[in-house]
């Protein structure tokens, strides 16, 4: 089995990644942006931020017209460690 075939075995793969482009970005993400980079559709996309705003694990930021995404602090200790499970594999 390949590196990324276990890392879905264990995680799932869009919430994980998610976590991870947030983690990594250098500039502003908002959910449409982030629906693209994961190749995933906007609608399901929001649907996993919201559980994961229940979690606390993002923050969502109102700037205008548009939501800015944000971890929070157990979110980048969350992501972190994904990251580490992903490289190491």
């Amino acid at each position: 089995m390949d590196n990324k075939a276990i890392f879905k075995v264990f995680f799932r793969e869009k919430p994980a990644m998610m976590l991870i482009h947030l983690k990594n970005s250098k500039i502003d993400i908002y959910a449409s942006s982030l629906a693209k980079k994961i190749d995933c559709t906007y609608s399901h996309v929001v649907k996993i931020l919201q559980q994961m705003e229940k979690a606390d694990l993002v923050n969502f930021e109102k700037t205008g017209r548009l939501k800015l995404l944000t971890l929070t602090k157990k979110g980048e200790d969350i992501a972190e460690k994904i990251d580490s499970v992903r490289l190491t594999l």
